[in-house]
């Protein structure tokens, strides 16, 4: 398990990251423990969470994931070996996070979400604070493949309401003098978005932005089109999450399979993967995996960790096992042939799944 360097920082987080979303929901507390066991037991220094996990977010179970990191690190004692990246959501009109009101990207709310999550992982201070998707309207993910008609005549002006990327990022600043937060990334962001926050750091506004956390996985490779090169360019290191699309480069949905207990069955949020051609796509995939005879989720993992873009895979599992195989994907020899394959599928059906 080799470790990389996080953008500009001087933090070195392993090639895979621990991600946490069912922790609290679909795992629990004992299990959540059992899988930080085996991934650090591997070599992994690095976990992702968020204040609005466990993932479907709903008031009464928000916030139980960072309560799980927190009992684990403290029965292990191992706050200085470990790298905790967590988020504060974006605007949203969700009202259990600040007290039955919508939250913002603004001081006072940044303030609150910072120090319950602090509280939560018993911790004094986040490695990576991220937001978790911007404060601006506009597509989830930020990155689609078509976009419609601009919603304003002047789109040089803000809509009403929405916080000034200046104005958050002076917060961000405040809490890193603070000493609550060591470095400050973004997630679900567009290029423009990315460059308007570099922008603003270097103007001598917050912290110089060291992470992007974007979907990444063979149905999207939207992160290819502008941003790997605002990334490269700029030194952000870029975490993918959703390796597996939600499990739908697994296998286990392919032909149209809704296995009892899987997140699709239990939650009905796939809609992202459910598309237009992306059931086409993804039975595809998991059919040229198993050529190369290997599962299609230990294959979907290989894939993003051989990406030489790729600072840091965030995996998720709801099981060890599941857990053992997406370790198992830094060992994989990723070849041009496989590479080769891959492409000459994405040629055909491009992003399905944006």
């Amino acid at each position: 398990m080799h470790k990389r360097r996080l953008g500009r920082t001087d933090l070195l987080v392993s090639q895979i990251c621990l991600g946490s979303m069912t922790w609290g929901q679909q795992n629990t507390e004992a299990e959540g423990h059992a899988q930080m066991d085996l991934a650090f037991s591997r070599g992994v220094n690095f976990i992702d969470t968020a204040e609005l996990y466990p993932i479907p977010p709903k008031a009464e179970t928000q916030g139980r994931t960072e309560k799980i990191i927190g009992s684990w690190i403290k029965a292990k004692g191992n706050r200085d070996k470990v790298v905790i990246a967590s988020k504060v959501v974006g605007r949203t009109a969700n009202s259990w996070f600040r007290g039955e009101r919508p939250s913002k990207l603004v001081r006072g709310d940044i303030f609150d979400a910072i120090g319950k999550s602090l509280a939560k992982l018993g911790t004094d201070y986040i490695d990576l604070y991220q937001i978790h998707w911007p404060d601006r309207d506009i597509p989830w993910g930020s990155n689609p493949t078509r976009v419609g008609a601009p919603r304003r005549a002047d789109a040089a002006e803000a809509p009403a309401g929405e916080t000034p990327i200046a104005e958050t990022l002076a917060v961000f600043e405040e809490l890193a003098k603070a000493g609550k937060i060591r470095h400050f990334g973004l997630s679900n962001e567009s290029s423009w978005g990315v460059m308007r926050y570099v922008t603003e750091s270097d103007k001598g506004v917050g912290p110089r932005v060291a992470s992007l956390q974007n979907a990444y996985n063979l149905v999207n490779r939207t992160f290819e089109v502008n941003l790997a090169e605002v990334c490269e360019r700029e030194q952000i290191a870029f975490l993918p999450y959703s390796p597996l699309a939600q499990g739908y480069l697994t296998g286990k949905y392919d032909h149209g399979a809704r296995p009892p207990g899987s997140r699709s069955q239990l939650f009905n949020r796939g809609q992202r993967y459910e598309t237009p051609n992306a059931a086409e796509a993804q039975l595809e995939y998991s059919e040229l995996a198993r050529s190369f005879g290997m599962e299609p989720a230990l294959f979907a993992n290989a894939y993003v960790a051989s990406r030489p873009f790729v600072t840091s895979n965030i995996v998720g599992a709801t099981s060890v096992a599941q857990l053992d195989m997406a370790l198992s994907s830094v060992e994989v020899t990723w070849t041009e042939d496989m590479q080769k394959a891959v492409d000459a599928i994405h040629q055909r059906v491009g992003n399905p799944c944006p």
